[in-house]
């Protein structure tokens, strides 16, 4: 399941003219949690309609047809703001296909700090008040900006909403950016957050978890504490390699009951063929490539495995339970760095697991 993450409009502006809002912003009212707001985004893309009830929000971006689109261009996003799962639709296609995400951070929300200015942060860039206007009814007050582009930046006095933006190239003639059409503080009908059928199914689906989620389950830790093992490239520094085997959940040692083989001389373009054959007693012989068995040097259900090169492949064979093959990546985080291979389920390893590197905390040391 991809990560989703959607930038508000006004941060993306910041990034097209070079303006920096820094998130120090102090709001008069604090933000709301129901409402719909209009966008219209001149030079960035399609009209977006933000609406949000409580922990729901959808936004809906569109564009009229063009040559590049004859169809133009129609898609919702619905956001659970507690579950941080997202469902995409486009409505200009037939099946209409629906994805799924996770997102963390900003999502596209207009009162959030960086979609936010105040007389604080324009300071900060050097504006220059230019009066006060109504624009879409309402009330902001103007701010001139000369860096690197003339802008000029209306801001709406209760929640330091920035209303509209406009930009002036050098010699050029003033261009609208972008501005809020509407903005209504009602409850938006609950209809606005159901899922049309194409997705429907999608959500009441179990949610797969991410790769950090996995982690932290298995591991019963934190997943910053551990590196996949088979995510490239290789780190530069060589280091002592201290390799075991652990049972997912508990992180128990498994000490006995497995083979390992490893092959050093793994060649990414021209990989091995490597052979497996198991005897009637579960044991395995391996060969191919530059593949041997090591198991014979395991200590106390620790391998060491001395200057690993950047990856090398490495077998486990747990007889007639099933074994497992990885092309490893060296990441070295300490002169000894251990490598688990931390197993769902010993008696049948086809239920799956992880091999990962620990960078820190209490698994980095033996």
């Amino acid at each position: 399941m991809p990560a989703s993450k959607s930038i508000s409009w006004f941060a993306n502006l910041t990034l097209l003219a070079g303006l920096s809002v820094p998130q120090l912003w102090s709001q008069s009212a604090p933000p709301p949690t129901a409402y719909t707001v209009t966008v219209a985004n001149y030079m960035m893309g399609p009209t977006e309609i933000v609406s949000r009830s409580g922990s729901k929000a959808l936004v809906d971006r569109s564009m009229p047809p063009s040559p590049e689109r004859p169809k133009g261009f129609h898609t919702r996003t619905l956001y659970d703001l507690q579950t941080n799962t997202s469902f995409t639709w486009d409505l200009n296609q037939a099946p209409m296909p629906c994805s799924t995400a996770t997102f963390s951070g900003s999502w596209g929300d207009p009162f959030s700090p960086d979609s936010i200015a105040t007389p604080a942060d324009l300071a900060k860039q050097n504006a220059k008040p230019a009066g006060a206007e109504t624009v879409n009814g309402f009330a902001t007050k103007v701010f001139e900006i000369e860096q690197p582009a003339k802008m000029k930046v209306w801001v709406e006095g209760k929640y330091g909403l920035v209303v509209k933006v406009q930009m002036t190239q050098a010699g050029g003639q003033p261009q609208n950016v972008a501005e809020i059409k509407q903005l209504s503080l009602a409850a938006p009908p609950a209809s606005t957050f159901v899922l049309p059928a194409a997705c429907a199914a999608a959500a009441s689906a179990p949610r797969i978890p991410t790769e950090p989620e996995r982690i932290a389950a298995e591991t019963g830790g934190n997943a910053a504490d551990f590196v996949n093992a088979g995510t490239g490239p290789g780190s530069q520094n060589s280091c002592i390699v201290l390799f075991r085997v652990v049972r997912a959940g508990s992180m128990e040692p498994i000490a006995t009951g497995f083979q390992v083989a490893v092959d050093p001389t793994v060649d990414i373009q021209h990989p091995a063929s490597y052979t497996m054959g198991v005897g009637a007693d579960g044991h395995v012989r391996f060969s191919g490539g530059g593949l041997h068995e090591v198991t014979g040097q395991i200590r106390n259900g620790v391998l060491r495995i001395d200057n690993v090169p950047p990856q090398f492949d490495l077998e486990t064979a747990f007889g007639n339970a099933g074994s497992s093959s990885a092309l490893i990546y060296r990441h070295c985080f300490a002169p000894e760095t251990v490598l688990l291979y931390v197993v769902k389920n010993p008696a049948k390893i086809s239920d799956g697991g992880d091999w990962l590197w620990v960078k820190s905390g209490k698994y980095a040391q033996m």
